[in-house]
């Protein structure tokens, strides 16, 4: 390694796509940044936690959902900087999970989450396709895609 350089930590995370009955994507908008973005539920792994456990988890803990996430859709990685300013590696896995309508219950939020995830919104495809701020991961569209279904 160089000079300068920083060693990330890996940063095991899940993420939720979740999808009602009219096939729109759950997203949350994340404030912390100069520019906003919108990304999926989920968030990081505790120690020794399951990809899956951390999955059903974040569900319940952002949205008040229940149900099992079944099994991982797709693995990403990607270097970026936490909320808290941490540098990081993350190891993600995708879960998709079909729900029907329900009204999103964000009490189990954190106090970060209060402070950096203060909206949500169902997204149809062609808001996805053509949004005025950020969605992450970049390539959203092409994962629901591939996993269609």
């Amino acid at each position: 390694m160089s000079e300068g350089q920083t060693v990330r930590r890996i940063r095991r995370a899940a993420r939720v796509l979740v999808l009602d009955p009219d096939e729109r994507l759950l997203l949350f908008r994340f404030t912390f940044t100069r520019r906003p973005f919108w990304a999926t539920a989920g968030g990081e792994c505790e120690p020794g936690e399951s990809f899956e456990a951390a999955a059903r988890r974040e569900l319940f803990e952002e949205t008040g959902l229940e149900a099992e996430p079944g099994p991982a859709i797709h693995a990403r990685g990607n270097d970026f900087v936490t909320a808290e300013g941490e540098p990081v590696t993350a190891d993600e896995r995708y879960f998709r999970i079909r729900v029907p309508s329900f009204k999103v219950d964000t009490s189990g939020h954190t106090d970060l989450e209060r402070r950096i995830m203060q909206d949500h919104r169902w997204f149809t495809r062609a808001e996805l396709e053509d949004w005025h701020e950020a969605i992450f991961p970049p390539e959203l569209l092409e994962i629901l895609d591939k996993h269609a279904g």
